[in-house]
Formats: C-alpha cells, sequence, structure tokens
C-alpha cells in the first residue's frame, strides 16, 4: 500500500541539523556527535533542498550559492534565475506554494512534489540524493525510482507514412528515445491499432500502424500502452483482437482493452526496485467499443463530454479497482482519456472523477485526448495531469496540437517525491524533439496557467 499523506512540519535551518557543506561526491560524513543511551544515530545523509514554486523551472546554482543562501545572505534573484526581483527566504513550504518570490531550505525527507528543488553543482537532490553537496543530518533517502508518462502515441496515416519512406517505422520516437530509456518505467497510450483487417469506422481518422512499430517502441523505452481510447477499434473487432495478441506476444506490454471486461480491467504491474507499480486505463470518449462480459473493447466510464451523462456503476467499478490494487501495489496509476479537444480547460467532471479516483487510492491519474495540455492538480498526496498533449501525431493543422510535455516523476521508495514536465514540439516528421527558452516557457505556461492550488502559476 502507498502514501499517506503524513503532515509535514517544516522549518527554516534549526539547532538540531547538521549542515554538511562543500561536498563535491558522495563522501562519508564526518562523525557524529555523541548521542544519549537509547537515542538511534543520525548521520548526514539528507539532501537540504532548495525549493522553489512548482511552476519555476528549476533553478541551477553554484554550492556557492547555495552557502549564501544558508547564510541568509541571498536578498535578490539574480543568481537563482537572472532576475532583480526581491527574495524571500521564508520558515517552510506553506509560503513557498503561494508565493512564487518564496524560497525555503528544507530536508528532503519533509518536502513533497508540490515544490520544485534547485539543483545544486548540476545535482538534482531528488533524482541523485547520494551525489548531491549539500546535506543535514538525517537518514539516508530511499531507493530511487523514476517514472516518464507521455501522451497520446499515433503511428500510422502520414507519421507511418513518412517513416516508411524513412525505412524506420519508429522514427517519430527516436528523438527521446534516449530520455524515455533512462526512466525506470515508461507508459503511454496507443492511439491506434496494429492491424487494419476490418472496415474503417472512423472514416479517414481511422488510425492503424504496423506491429513492426512495436520493436521501436521497446527500444524507445516504452514498457507498457494503454489501450483504453477511442481509436483501438478503429478496424473493427477482428483488428482489435489482433491489436491484442501482437501486444500480449511483444516487447511491449498493453491494459486498458481486452476480450471481455474482465481482461480491459486488469492491471499492468511492474517491480522497480522493491516497488510494486499498478496501472489501469479507462476510455470515456467512445468510439471504441466498450468492453462486457460477453464482447471486446476497452474498459470504459460514460460520462461528459463525449458519452454522458456519467454512469455511477461504471465509475465505481473502476474505483473497486483502484482500491483493489492500492491493497495490493505499491503505487496505483490511473490513464484515463477523457475531456474535451483543443482546449487547455479540463471539463469540470474530469475534477470530480478524479478526486473519486484518488480518493480510492490512486497516487497518479494523467488524462489524454484533448490533443493540448491541460493543467495539473494535487489532491490530498495524488498528482493529476489532466492532458499531456499529443507525443507523437500528424495533426498539424494547428500548433497546440504539435506540443505536448513529458511527465517524468521521482519516487522515493513508494512516496510521489517530486515531478519534471519536459516540453517539447514535433518536427516535419512529427517526432517530438525537446524545446527551450521561449517556446518551452509558452508551453509549460499553457499547463500552469489552467493549474491549481500549489500548481497555480500565481499566487492566489
Amino acid at each position: 500500500m502507498t502514501r499517506r499523506h503524513r503532515a509535514l512540519g517544516l522549518g527554516i535551518l534549526g539547532a538540531g541539523l547538521a549542515l554538511v557543506l562543500g561536498c563535491t561526491a558522495p563522501a562519508e560524513p564526518p562523525p557524529d556527535p555523541p548521542t544519549p543511551a537509547g537515542t538511534p544515530a543520525v548521520t548526514s545523509r539528507d539532501p537540504l533542498v532548495v525549493a522553489v514554486h512548482a511552476s519555476r523551472p528549476a533553478p541551477r546554482i553554484t554550492l556557492a550559492t547555495a552557502e549564501a543562501l544558508v547564510a541568509g545572505e541571498v536578498t535578490r534573484w539574480r543568481p537563482l534565475d537572472g532576475s532583480d526581483r526581491p527574495l524571500r527566504v521564508v520558515p517552510g513550504l506553506r509560503e513557498v506554494r503561494r508565493d512564487r518570490d518564496a524560497v525555503a531550505l528544507v530536508p528532503a525527507s519533509e518536502i513533497d512534489a508540490t515544490v520544485r528543488p534547485a539543483r545544486v553543482a548540476g545535482v538534482d537532490p531528488l533524482r541523485r540524493p547520494a551525489d548531491y553537496p549539500l546535506r543535514v543530518a538525517g537518514p539516508p533517502p530511499p531507493e530511487v525510482t523514476t517514472l516518464s508518462v507521455v501522451g497520446d502515441v499515433m503511428l500510422g496515416r502520414r507519421v507511418g507514412a513518412r517513416a516508411a519512406a524513412a525505412g524506420d517505422p519508429s522514427l517519430p520516437l527516436r528523438p527521446l528515445q534516449r530520455r524515455l530509456r533512462s526512466a525506470d518505467l515508461t507508459l503511454g497510450t496507443l492511439e491506434s491499432t496494429l492491424s487494419d483487417d476490418g472496415t474503417p469506422q472512423q472514416g479517414d481518422d481511422s488510425f492503424a500502424a504496423p506491429p513492426t512499430v512495436l520493436d521501436g517502441l521497446a527500444d524507445a523505452g516504452f514498457d507498457a500502452l494503454s489501450l483504453a481510447d477511442n481509436h483501438t477499434g478503429d478496424f473493427g473487432e477482428r483488428a482489435l483482437l489482433r491489436t491484442l495478441d501482437l501486444l500480449a506476444d511483444g516487447p511491449v506490454r498493453s491494459f486498458g482493452a481486452g476480450r471481455d471486461r474482465a481482461e480491459a480491467s486488469a492491471a499492468y504491474v511492474a517491480e522497480r526496485h522493491g516497488v510494486r507499480f499498478a496501472v489501469i486505463g479507462f476510455n470515456a470518449i467512445g468510439e471504441t467499443p466498450r468492453a462486457t462480459s460477453r464482447r471486446p473493447g476497452a474498459l470504459s466510464v460514460r460520462m461528459p463530454p463525449r458519452t454522458g451523462p456519467l454512469v455511477e456503476s461504471d465509475l465505481a467499478h473502476v474505483e473497486r479497482l483502484v482500491r483493489r490494487l492500492d491493497q495490493e501495489a505499491d503505487v496505483v496509476i490511473v490513464l484515463p482519456h477523457w475531456g474535451t479537444q483543443y482546449t487547455h480547460v479540463a471539463e469540470p467532471i474530469q475534477h470530480r472523477v478524479a478526486r473519486r479516483l484518488t480518493g480510492a487510492g490512486a497516487d497518479l491519474v494523467v488524462g489524454g485526448h484533448p490533443h493540448w495540455v491541460q493543467g495539473v492538480e494535487w489532491y490530498d498526496g495524488a498528482l493529476v495531469a489532466h492532458s499531456l498533449g499529443n507525443f507523437v501525431f500528424d495533426m498539424d493543422f494547428m500548433t497546440q496540437t504539435q506540443q505536448g510535455v513529458v511527465l517524468e516523476a521521482v519516487f522515493w521508495g513508494t512516496e510521489l517525491k517530486g515531478f519534471d514536465l519536459v516540453p517539447y514540439a514535433m518536427d516535419g516528421d512529427f517526432a517530438p524533439r525537446p524545446v527551450r527558452g521561449p517556446l518551452a516557457a509558452d508551453i509549460l505556461g499553457d499547463v500552469w496557467g489552467h493549474s491549481t492550488g500549489p500548481f497555480r502559476a500565481s499566487a492566489p
């Protein structure tokens, strides 16, 4: 079982925190002072995080700047982001969540994913805590596990034609291959069948990719793909069943669709560093048949705006799945296919359903289908990302459908400790390539500008 949700008593450096500065590589800390009999010995292994508002890019600062922050010698943002705005060092995370000009110095063991840590001397304290040069007294962090989730992956139609012309059916996955492969677990949503053996159900918007893309998806680092979307049934039942067979026998697993509702409800389960991850997906858009006890299709929740009103029995079934998985696994992830296309604004029902899912035990909810990025939310220790945008798609008729973000989550043991959103834009071959500068700020601005709670881009 995962999370949960401890109250954080956070303060700036107190008398009991023995700060270790100047470590440029992992090293044995100096001997600790004697402790009273019966008191556990504590070594200086807990990273001291320079925490900023979640909507800020992670500052990259020198060790000297970090030391100056600790000493109270930094009063402007210049050494952190180049601006001349006043900087406030505050005693805890509450103010950082509310004020983009606030900074807190907090032991990593006491932060959560609602703030962003600075990199000190080029080291991320959450991803590489053993290499981090700024530490305080505390136990060593648990094992680190990284998870990447991408948006909708469509490798058919013009995407497939350009890849075939280049002799590489997985051409569009190459630019981000190294990044995706570096994660311990990588997930996405496959917006197509792997067979066109049937009648197109959605005309020119019927998507099929050749089975050869499976090797490329595996080579790009994908471990499992959701089939719970509105294109898995694009060429009818025979093609759907063929797609299920190919994935069952291939290097990338699937979830979210099956020969009946029981199979469509089955979670993809993977263990990384002793942590069990369980992943399910559901389709709220329709078009792909709804899996029933006698019919193949996708696990479905009928709800607005496409298949509503909300059918309570559908959602209750998914809630039961999440509750059971919360007892059997350490981290529960849900990938819903929901919402309205071509908007940054999540539907009100998405917020309601997300609260139901996290209340049942989901630790991470990552949506798809809108084709544009949408905001993120935090519900009692669980992260909700309403849409990451398209990952690979030939929708080049508007700018936003060629942009998106990769969600990279960092777990310490079973706890979601932090996350990054990596912005990208597709090139002429519909391949997503990471972007920086104004374009990255614009894409991320669309996310933070539609986020709530601690992720709002400005103070409430």
